[in-house]
């Protein structure tokens, strides 16, 4: 007996249907791949505990936050850890970055950096609250001096136990707030 070859209409809806079944399951593999290496080299999602940084921030808020190709400059929002201050991320804002000389007037509420004061709007109120590391304080190289934006309630560089942060410990920099949805959009 002889075989009926089949017409080549009978098995193109077939092996168009593999074909594109392969295509899309090639894409979705391609696309799972793409955003676990943006996560994981690229951007980060982490939340806000504590009000250290109100009135820009409140707790509760989730941040994207990049490092890729970052170094830290005078005025980001940064995300840290230092395990011997604490061992979760922290967010706190760049004030000098090494080399800069910082100084506070605790009476006045004012902060220089090289003998100029600061112009901060994003602060909650003027800086009263003194801890325990004395000033003028000169930031050393590879580390940048930080403060949250509550000044009078924020645990900072102020603070001996976390002092001058080590650029190594920058996890990244606040590139936008995401949630609550209402608030989207970048922060400074």
């Amino acid at each position: 007996m002889r075989k009926q070859k089949k017409s080549s209409t009978e098995e193109e809806p077939q092996g168009r249907f593999h074909s594109e079944l392969f295509d899309w399951g090639e894409a979705l593999l391609i696309s799972l791949a793409a955003v676990i290496l943006i996560f994981v080299f690229g951007v980060r999602i982490i939340g806000v505990e504590g009000n250290s940084m109100v009135p820009t921030l409140q707790d509760g808020n989730q941040l994207l936050v990049s490092n890729l190709f970052y170094t830290p400059e005078k005025g980001d929002i940064v995300i840290l850890t230092k395990d011997s201050f604490l061992t979760s991320p922290i967010v706190k804002r760049v004030i000098a970055t090494e080399g800069d000389t910082v100084d506070i007037d605790f009476e006045t509420g004012e902060v220089f950096v090289n003998g100029q004061l600061l112009e901060e709007p994003y602060i909650a109120e003027p800086t009263t609250t003194q801890l325990d590391v004395t000033f003028p304080q000169t930031v050393p190289e590879g580390c940048i001096f930080v403060m949250g934006d509550n000044r009078n309630h924020s645990t900072d560089s102020r603070y001996a136990q976390l002092g001058m942060v080590d650029t190594r410990y920058v996890i990244g920099k606040v590139l936008l707030r995401i949630f609550p949805f209402h608030e989207l959009g970048t922060v400074s």
